[in-house]
């Protein structure tokens, strides 16, 4: 409601109120009283009575105009079923005193029966009476189905929290009884899984920020509850809110649409772009070598190069690519201060490896064994030695140094 129309409506607020008190004042209704001052005591009764049926109005504010004009045609309806009940009666020629009691009496419980059935049947109205609908939208309002794999998720309960749902939340009795038969479940994780979607439930139920309604529209000739979802959906042009793959293509696919969760987390990631910087905790090793991996703050996975040797540490990385797959994103990223170490580390492994073919700085060969011998001397000028380990033969058939048996 905009506030010209909250304005225009006191204004005519208070003009009814003068207007009770001047037709009481002009009425005169207490002058055969003999009263003083009967006129103004005429008027302010009458004012009385305008304040009371502005408090009505006020009352019956905090409910849609669907539900007044439900207990409209409700009445209607009662009084209409009443008369014809009546016309019946008039053939039995009941006393007159009687027939009018009888009357009155009926009256009052067919314009109950009458209200209670249109209010509990006013989002099926349409079913019964073609072309008549008692729109269970109110003005701007959409409505949105929930179905149970969004329930027993639970994320919605911190979206609710956040307003971004402006819709009412819609929970199809069908939904509920699939939900209380999982936390009856013999199984451990399904009755889990079930306790955790009823208490979220009830968490959504308490919060003020949103509307949460329990449907009785049902589809008996639908096995499924997928199925009855996306009927349900089709019938009172609601959207479905879930997290199941399947029924969100199948939703799609009859013209039925989908709030997805999983869709919202996508679309909530922060967009980063090769080359761009930011700082990480590399918590596990990867698959391949050397590799380190890390996660942001919203799950997704970055792959590190080279970050095993960093493991533990929050480290400054560049971003390499972006892989977008069906089950997420991942990021691959190198450190940052990769070059900076490079340098240094191949200086070290060019001066091992000088070290390693030239000798140290001194000259010496570090391949030269221990003992004293090397190759070239065991080839030229020790065959007729033999070898010192008795262990193994002797390849010229000679004997050993000292006290050696022929063989």
């Amino acid at each position: 409601m905009t506030k010209g129309a909250a304005i225009m409506i006191l204004v005519i607020r208070l003009v009814f109120i003068l207007g009770c008190a001047l037709f009481g004042y002009l009425s005169q209704g207490l002058s055969g009283l003999q009263l003083p001052y009967a006129s103004w005591i005429s008027a302010g009764i009458g004012a009385l009575i305008g304040v009371l049926i502005v408090s009505i109005d006020i009352f019956f504010k905090q409910y849609t105009v669907r539900n007044i004009l439900s207990v409209i045609a409700g009445l209607a309806l009662g009084l209409l079923t009443h008369r014809l009940f009546m016309m019946v009666v008039t053939y039995a020629n009941f006393p007159t005193e009687a027939n009018r009691n009888f009357g009155i009496a009926t009256a009052i419980i067919f314009s109950y029966l009458g209200i209670i059935t249109i209010l509990r049947g006013q989002d099926e109205f349409s079913l019964m009476i073609p072309f008549v609908r008692l729109d269970s939208k109110g003005p701007g309002e959409e409505l949105i189905l929930l179905d149970t794999s969004v329930i027993i998720d639970g994320r919605i309960s911190d979206i609710a929290n956040t307003h971004f749902l402006s819709g009412k939340l819609i929970l199809p009795r069908f939904v509920l009884k699939e939900l209380q038969l999982i936390a009856d479940s013999s199984d451990p994780l399904k009755r889990n899984r079930g306790r955790r979607g009823l208490d979220v439930l009830n968490a959504i139920r308490e919060n003020p920020n949103i509307q949460v309604k329990i449907h009785e529209m049902d589809f008996p000739e639908f096995n499924t509850v997928d199925a009855k979802l996306v009927k349900m959906g089709q019938v009172m042009e609601a959207k479905v809110f879930t997290n199941d793959y399947n029924l969100n293509k199948v939703a799609e696919l009859q013209g039925v649409k989908v709030l997805n969760i999983n869709d919202l987390a996508n679309a909530l990631k922060p967009v980063v772009m090769p080359g761009e910087e930011m700082e990480i905790k590399i918590l596990k090793e990867g698959k391949e070598h050397e590799q380190g991996v890390a996660y942001l703050d919203d799950g997704t996975m970055v792959v590190v190069d080279n970050g095993k040797r960093r493991l533990g540490q929050t480290v400054k990385v560049t971003i390499t690519s972006v892989l977008q797959t069906q089950a997420g994103r991942m990021i691959f990223a190198k450190l940052s201060d990769d070059n900076d170490h490079r340098p240094e580390r191949g200086g070290d492994r060019g001066e091992r490896w000088r070290d390693n073919r030239g000798g140290d700085r001194h000259g010496h060969d570090s391949r030269r064994p221990r003992n004293g011998f090397d190759r070239h001397e065991r080839h030229n000028g020790h065959q007729g030695q033999g070898y010192q380990n008795p262990n193994q033969p002797n390849p010229q058939g000679q004997t050993g140094h000292e006290g050696g048996n022929p063989r």
